[in-house]
């Protein structure tokens, strides 16, 4: 059986099916999918911390689908700004887990990730599967990846 590892970039993607489609994105369906094509021996979602309910909720049912959910706080700037995004842990995390899986599977659309599939396909001799909204996925991230998967419709909360 492929042993899976799966990464998801919780802003990136609650943001661009958000911005592509106007609904929030299916990880059950997500789930469902990968489930098919392998054991998963990991799997995490990246989030920020805003302690508010719902987003408790939400992470509750990534914790029950089996996702270990790893928050930083929410840090907005006196600027005005935030500050809050996971590409280093992600990162560290991809490169310690997958020389012991045969596919990782990144949740993004962001093109900073391009290098980290290479490196790991080349190094480890993993699949690299991508899943992100197609009009707002870097095109180097698409091409970077063995497999791309388009979030459309399907993938999608009614």
């Amino acid at each position: 059986m492929k042993k899976i590892a799966v990464f998801a970039d919780v802003q990136n993607i609650y943001y661009t099916s958000r911005q592509a489609y106007g609904k929030q994105f299916n990880y059950r369906k997500l789930w469902q999918i990968i489930e098919q094509q392998g054991v998963i021996v990991n799997a995490f979602a990246y989030a920020i911390d805003r302690g508010d309910n719902q987003q408790k909720k939400f992470q509750d049912v990534l914790k029950h689908l089996g996702f270990e959910v790893k928050l930083k706080p929410y840090i907005q700037r006196s600027d005005g700004s935030a500050k809050g995004d996971w590409d280093v842990g992600i990162t560290i995390d991809i490169m310690e887990i997958a020389k012991q899986v045969d596919t990782v599977i990144l949740l993004s659309g962001d093109g900073d990730f391009a290098i980290l599939l290479d490196k790991v396909r080349d190094s480890f001799g993993v699949q690299t599967e991508a899943y992100g909204v197609p009009q707002l996925t870097a095109k180097a991230l698409i091409d970077s990846c063995t497999v791309f998967n388009p979030i459309d419709q399907n993938l999608l909360l009614s």
